[in-house]
C-alpha cells in the first residue's frame, strides 16, 4: 500500500500492469495545511485505485494535496488531475507541457519514425498501443509551471526544483539539502537505465543534454535516492557514472555495427544492438520495444552526428500520404 521513508514521506508503488516498468513509484509528502503528491502513475483504473487506497489510508484531506509532475511521459502525469482539486496546483515545467497540450505530436511522431526507418505498416499500431497515447490525462492545462531553483515548501521540507534536461525536454527533479533526499523521477534510475529518446524533436541532442543534466546533479550532497521506477538507493554519484558508462558503451557499440555495415536507418542500427530483453532476435521483439530501441538509437546517432563521429544523410524514398518521405541513413 504505502512505505514510510521518512518522517512525513511515503512510497506508494503504483501498478503498471503489462509493462516492462512493473510500477511506478509515487512519493506523499504530508504537510500541515497542503500536501504533495510527487508523479501519479497512468490513466487507467489500476493505478488510481492503488492510489486512492494508499491516500485513504494515510488520512488525509482529498482537497488539500498539490501535485508535483517530474516529466510528461503518461506513467508520471496520468492521474495529476484526478487528484488536483479546485484550490489544488499541479506542479509541473513548462518544455513538457507544450508537447502534452499539442494535439498534432502523434501525427509528426509517425513522420518522424518514417523517416528512421520504422516499417509504415508497424507504426500505426505502435502509435495507437504507445501509453503515452493510452493513458495520458484528459487535459492539458492549469499548470502551475516551476523553474531552476524554485523552493516548494511542504510541512518542514524545502524542496528545490532542478531542471534536468534528456529523458525529456522539461524533466524537472527535486531535492531536499536539508535532509539531502533527491526525487529524481525517471532522470536517474537505479536497476534500469532510463530511456533516452530521439523521437522528442523538441529536445535538440537529448542524449548531450541528458549527460550534462548527469553532471550537474553528480556532485548535490544525497543520502537518499528516491526514483521514479523500482529500487530506492543511496549512492548518487556512483550510478550516475555508471549511467554515463551505460551511454558511452552504447556510442562504442554503435561504431562497431557501423564498421560491418555502413549506411543504416536508425530502425536497423536498433535491431542489432544489445538490449535487456529475453528475445532471441528482433523479429521477437514487442512491437513497442522496437519503437523504444529505435528511438534510443536515434539519440545516440544525433549525438555522434554533432560530434562529428558519423555522417547523416537524408534520402527521399518513398511517398506517405502524397507526401515524400526523406529517410536518415548514418555512416562512419
Amino acid at each position: 500500500m504505502y512505505e514510510k521513508l521518512k518522517d512525513n514521506i511515503y512510497k506508494i508503488e503504483v501498478p503498471l500492469p503489462n509493462n516492462p516498468l512493473k510500477a511506478t513509484n509515487s512519493y506523499f509528502i504530508k504537510g500541515k495545511d497542503r500536501n504533495l503528491l510527487i508523479d501519479t502513475g497512468m490513466n487507467r483504473k489500476e493505478c488510481l485505485d492503488a492510489l486512492n487506497k494508499a491516500i485513504h489510508s494515510l488520512k488525509v484531506d482529498p482537497k488539500s494535496i498539490d501535485v508535483f509532475v517530474t516529466h510528461l511521459h503518461a506513467d508520471h502525469i496520468g492521474l495529476a488531475y484526478h487528484f488536483a482539486k479546485d484550490d489544488s496546483r499541479i506542479f509541473f515545467n513548462y518544455p513538457d507541457s507544450e508537447i502534452v497540450s499539442d494535439h498534432t505530436y502523434w501525427k509528426r511522431a509517425l513522420k518522424r519514425a518514417l523517416e528512421n526507418g520504422f516499417p509504415e505498416k508497424e507504426i500505426e499500431e505502435a502509435i495507437t498501443k504507445h501509453p503515452g497515447n493510452k493513458y495520458s490525462p484528459e487535459k492539458s492545462d492549469g499548470f502551475t509551471f516551476v523553474k531552476e531553483d524554485q523552493i516548494i515548501e511542504v510541512g518542514n521540507y524545502k524542496l528545490k526544483c532542478i531542471e534536468t534536461p534528456g529523458h525529456t525536454p522539461g524533466n524537472t527533479c527535486l531535492y531536499e539539502p536539508n535532509e539531502q533526499i533527491f526525487f529524481s523521477g525517471d532522470h536517474v534510475l537505479w536497476d534500469i537505465t532510463p530511456n533516452i529518446s530521439g523521437f522528442l524533436e523538441k529536445l535538440n541532442n537529448p542524449l548531450k543534454k541528458y549527460l550534462e543534466s548527469l553532471n550537474k546533479i553528480k556532485e548535490l550532497e544525497v543520502s537518499l535516492v528516491l526514483p521514479g521506477h523500482r529500487s530506492t538507493f543511496e549512492n548518487l554519484e556512483l550510478r550516475v557514472e555508471q549511467l554515463k558508462d551505460h551511454h558511452y558503451k552504447r556510442i562504442d557499440e554503435i561504431r562497431s555495427i557501423l564498421k560491418k555495415s555502413e549506411h543504416q536507418t536508425p530502425y536497423q542500427i536498433a535491431s542489432k544492438m544489445t538490449w535487456d530483453l529475453d528475445c532471441k532476435s528482433w523479429k521477437e521483439f514487442p512491437l513497442m520495444q522496437k519503437w523504444f530501441a529505435t528511438g534510443e538509437a536515434l539519440a545516440h546517432l544525433d549525438y555522434m552526428h554533432e560530434e562529428g563521429i558519423l555522417k547523416k544523410e537524408k534520402i527521399p524514398e518513398e511517398k506517405h500520404s502524397n507526401e515524400s518521405v526523406f529517410k536518415n541513413y548514418y555512416s562512419l
